[in-house]
């Protein structure tokens, strides 16, 4: 991880308020261990273009949803939490990705507060994480995914009080792991996925699992704009299976 960055960060804001068992939890990066400087700086100006060439239809279609992507501090170093995802499931089985999906009515407002709460909901019940130990302290443009029809929008988390996490129904979820940064920055375990449609992309080997799609995606932007990405071989494929 990269080395001799400011610590502490003093900006605040209050933009949306998230209601968890212990009460409200703001966007609002105070408080935050400094590594994560760089991910708050990206997150402040990247344009949706330099996410992803997919955007929402202009027209206002697709699916809402939300997706936390959720930085702790493991033993080694900093880690992003994921979960594989069931290979029953219709959409997307089998793949590792963010906690994330659908936004209910309940979560409110798609453009402000609706994907706070999707979020949250969503890891919670996915994964069994308590939302009172996440400090929300930033949101991504949100994406596209043409195969699916979702659009959606990745908010970003610091376990500031971690909790413990595991498959909460098999039948949505695999497994729940976290990754080292420092593996996922790692050349030796970055290549990239080619599915039989032809579309390549980047992929991820790590904890037994190849990520790939919409998540790799996101990950490998946030490295690229935070400044953590190490030269990697771009040539190094990965087949993706047929059923992919």
């Amino acid at each position: 991880m990269p080395s001799g960055v400011e610590h502490g960060r003093t900006g605040v804001a209050m933009t949306y308020t998230h209601d968890t068992h212990d009460g409200p939890v703001a966007l609002r990066k105070e408080g935050l261990p400094g590594w994560l400087d760089p991910v708050v700086r990206a997150a402040e100006t990247v344009e949706p273009l330099q996410l992803s060439r997919f955007l929402p239809p202009e027209n206002g279609s697709g699916r809402q949803s939300a997706v936390l992507i959720l930085f702790g501090e493991g033993e080694r170093g900093p880690e992003l939490l994921l979960m594989e995802r069931s290979g029953s499931l219709r959409s997307h089985a089998g793949q590792p990705s963010f906690p994330g999906g659908a936004l209910d009515p309940e979560d409110g407002d798609p453009k402000t507060e609706g994907p706070l709460r999707a979020a949250l909901r969503e890891a919670e019940e996915e994964t069994g994480l308590d939302p009172a130990g996440v400090q929300l302290f930033g949101v991504l443009p949100a994406l596209y995914i043409p195969v699916s029809g979702f659009v959606v929008t990745p908010v970003l988390g610091w376990w500031r009080k971690p909790s413990p996490v595991g498959v909460v129904d098999p039948n949505e979820t695999a497994r729940v792991f976290t990754v080292p940064v420092a593996d996922l920055t790692d050349p030796v375990n970055r290549a990239t996925a080619v599915h039989p449609s032809g579309h390549r992309g980047p992929a991820f080997l790590v904890e037994s699992a190849l990520v790939w799609g919409f998540t790799a995606g996101v990950i490998d932007r946030l490295l690229h704009y935070a400044g953590w990405e190490r030269p990697w071989d771009r040539e190094k494929q990965v087949p993706l299976d047929w059923r992919s």
